[in-house]
């Protein structure tokens, strides 16, 4: 089951049930189970907080991924609206498109893929962009 919830931003025109479908394909793939995962957008500000409080890290980021991952995979994805746009309007890509990197990204987190190295972190590049194809055309629009 994936949830949305928002915690003082709004992200409009998401779908739960594509991203049950396109993010249960993804564990399947990995050859894993998709559990319970929620989403939760926020702003940078309330992301800053978290990254502080859980991890001791005082920087803004785009994503902390909670793990609580047992028999299947589960897990919270924290999400800041403002530094998905940011990165959509730096890196020339459509936010939607950035968006669903960085939910990818945390589900990736999930399977056991790490991005400390530069190695690990090509790695994760090229299974998110592998895992971007499944995504129907005219989504990022």
């Amino acid at each position: 089951m994936v949830e949305i919830h928002f915690e003082d931003v709004e992200v409009l025109d998401l779908s739960p049930e594509f991203f049950i479908s396109w993010l249960s394909n993804v564990c399947v793939s990995e050859g894993e189970e998709l559990g319970d995962l929620n989403l939760v957008f926020c702003s940078d500000e309330y992301l800053l907080k978290m990254n502080i409080d859980f991890l001791e890290h005082d920087y803004y980021t785009d994503i902390i991924t909670f793990d609580y991952s047992d028999e299947v995979v589960s897990g919270d994805l924290f999400i800041s609206y403002e530094r998905v746009l940011e990165n959509s309007n730096k890196n020339n890509e459509g936010f939607k498109k950035e968006l669903y990197r960085v939910i990818v990204h945390g589900v990736l987190h999930l399977l056991g893929y790490h991005d400390k190295t530069m190695q690990e972190a090509a790695t994760m590049r090229d299974k998110e962009d592998y895992y971007l194809e499944d995504v129907p055309r005219g989504t990022f629009r």
